[in-house]
């Protein structure tokens, strides 16, 4: 196993459970429920004895985090690379692909066969998406190379530093202008949309392409936002209108544009990825910017 991160526990007032008090000490690992899976699966050593979630710190302990073999399947998958350098690189998710989970195909698995290894000394085995886009949703996807930009990338989706603009093809008529404001589970969830343009339609009435701006990001948010005020997303076999449900071309959701602060270089990035072809068939003279 490869060593990544090694840190000496300062004085303590009282002793406290591993598993809590290095959520947060590891750059490679910022979560608390990370580090959990992290001591579980055996990569955390305490005074180079492998440690356990029952384990307790008192101050002075050297502690060691390893990263775990290399197991996982490697795949070719045909996708856009938009941007890389040694850091980061930010691809073009196709539609019907899950970033990561039990699945041998997936984007995650994808990556080290799309991407070049990073020279930096901080690099990571495999590179590893930051964010998740749901599986039927395309467009613009940020995946990181070394630990660090792994940690800074991460902090930024949590703090909400990173700004998303999404398109989305949906039905119905609806203000031209908008905030959605609408609890997603319990939490806090906020869309801004703007319509860009509008057609008739035979059997939807209305087409929109809808300009979206989530400050929030929970678990199918534009989908469930969107649905909740009657216009639900083209294609959206969940959350659509029955009787109403396009099949065929799967969900009109594309993640267009990402802006975030780059780890190395601080400089404030934007990168997008142009509207699919399924968009500009039904809004060939759409402006998006």
């Amino acid at each position: 196993m490869k060593l990544l991160e090694s840190i000496q526990v300062p004085k303590l007032n009282e002793p406290l459970r591993l598993q809590d008090f290095v959520a947060g000490v590891f750059t490679s690992i910022p979560s608390k429920s990370g580090m959990k899976k992290a001591i579980k699966k055996g990569l955390v050593y305490i005074n180079e004895k492998q440690a356990s979630t029952a384990d307790y710190v008192h101050g002075g302990e050297l502690l060691l985090l390893y990263q775990g073999d290399d197991s996982k399947p490697s795949v070719s998958i045909d996708m856009d690379v938009i941007i890389e350098d040694e850091h980061l690189a930010v691809l073009n998710k196709p539609a019907g692909l899950e970033v990561s989970g039990y699945k041998k195909y997936t984007l995650a698995n994808a990556l080290p066969k799309l991407l070049t290894s990073s020279k930096e000394t901080d690099a990571l085995l495999r590179p590893v998406p930051v964010h998740r886009l749901d599986y039927p949703t395309t467009g613009v996807l940020l995946a990181a190379k070394t630990s660090f930009a792994a940690m800074a990338l991460g902090q930024q989706f949590e703090k909400r530093q990173v700004e998303k603009t999404y398109f989305a093809v949906n039905i119905g008529t609806m203000p031209k202008y908008g905030t959605i404001d609408l609890a997603i589970d319990g939490k806090e969830a906020l869309t801004k949309f703007q319509v860009i343009q509008s057609l008739s339609s035979d059997r939807f009435n209305q087409l929109n392409l809808v300009q979206l701006k989530p400050s929030t990001g929970r678990r199918h948010q534009l989908r469930k936002h969107l649905a909740s005020i009657g216009n639900p997303i083209l294609g959206d076999k969940e959350y659509g209108k029955e009787g109403l449900i396009h099949y065929g071309k799967g969900l009109y959701l594309h993640a267009f544009e990402l802006c975030f602060q780059h780890p190395a270089s601080q400089l404030l990035t934007s990168v997008r990825a142009p509207l699919p072809n399924k968009f500009i068939r039904l809004f060939p003279d759409a402006i998006v910017k």
